[in-house]
């Protein structure tokens, strides 16, 4: 009798910012911006680390691919709200949301890696200075770039391929702005939805947690050490290199543990919608601003390369 309710979805209805009718333009002109500052901010530190010589270390190579997933994240997500904003169609064909739960899952665990590997990258350097060139080859940082993208690659065939493969039925409408795993979860039916959701949740929760354990080890090891340094200016410096990645992981994780360790309870579809800005603009946002700001060498460079091109432009 429930088989024949069920029919296949060709198209989901994204609800999105629908509920804030009046906002919407408003959203549009900030996300916008948001977005435009996230990706100029992240080709700008892009170009200057490969037009600075002394910039071509371990350290600057993962923040640059670091860059690449974030733009690579950003562009699978909010180009379609911003479209979604303007237009009174929030259609999203079967295929393409699957793409872009795809590439959203992959980019933003790929992110999450390669902030684990710059924490191991930290604690080479400061834990053992002098292997830092052996274990920090040209080869090994190759190595755990790609393995970065490779794992990332895997947890979004993995989450993709589970959600779906399940059975869409009843209503096709999306409360979200993007293909989420929640909400796509309450249009699946079958007995083994529950199952599905479970492991999904499981899978990357487990990634989260493995990924911020290992970089919360690689802290205290790295603070253990910093501590032995006689000179407070010895510590202040060695401290200073990690100050960067210590405010993104911070950030990164910090909104990532309230969408997936909040505790369940009544929920409201604008609750949603604002907290899914958290992290899908919010921090690709503060991320460049963090690295710019807080990355001293960085910060010289930056200023250097603008005021140089200022200036042979005048």
């Amino acid at each position: 009798m429930l088989g024949l309710n069920h029919s296949f979805v060709s198209e989901f209805i994204l609800i999105g910012f629908s509920t804030f009718p009046h906002l919407q333009m408003v959203f549009f002109l900030l996300f916008l911006l948001m977005y435009l500052f996230t990706l100029l901010g992240n080709l700008f530190i892009m170009a200057t680390i490969w037009s600075e010589r002394s910039l071509h270390t371990p350290m600057y190579l993962f923040l640059c691919a670091l860059s690449i997933s974030e733009i690579f994240y950003t562009f699978a997500i909010i180009p379609r709200m911003l479209v979604d904003l303007l237009s009174t169609l929030h259609s999203i064909a079967f295929l393409a949301c699957a793409s872009q739960m795809f590439f959203s899952f992959t980019f933003g665990f790929t992110h999450s890696f390669l902030l684990t590997v710059m924490g191991y990258d930290r604690y080479v350097a400061i834990c053992h200075p002098l292997r830092y060139n052996v274990l920090m080859s040209p080869r090994g940082c190759t190595c755990l770039v790609a393995w970065s993208w490779v794992g990332g690659s895997f947890m979004g065939t993995v989450v993709t391929t589970a959600i779906f493969n399940l059975t869409f039925c009843g209503s096709n409408e999306i409360h979200h702005f993007f293909c989420h795993v929640p909400p796509l979860l309450k249009l699946a039916c079958g007995g083994n939805v529950l199952v599905v959701a479970r492991g999904v949740g499981l899978v990357c929760i487990t990634a989260l947690l493995g990924c911020f354990l290992l970089i919360l080890l690689s802290y205290a090891f790295i603070v253990a050490a910093i501590l032995k340094i006689p000179s407070a200016e010895g510590r202040h410096k060695a401290f200073s290199t990690c100050a960067s990645h210590l405010t993104v992981v911070i950030v990164h994780y910090g909104f990532a543990s309230v969408i997936y360790l909040k505790p369940k309870g009544p929920k409201s579809l604008e609750g949603d919608t604002l907290m899914g800005i958290t992290y899908t603009v919010l921090t690709p946002f503060l991320s460049p601003i963090i690295f710019s700001l807080r990355n001293k060498e960085l910060k010289v460079t930056m200023k250097k390369a603008f005021l140089n091109k200022l200036f042979l432009q005048n």
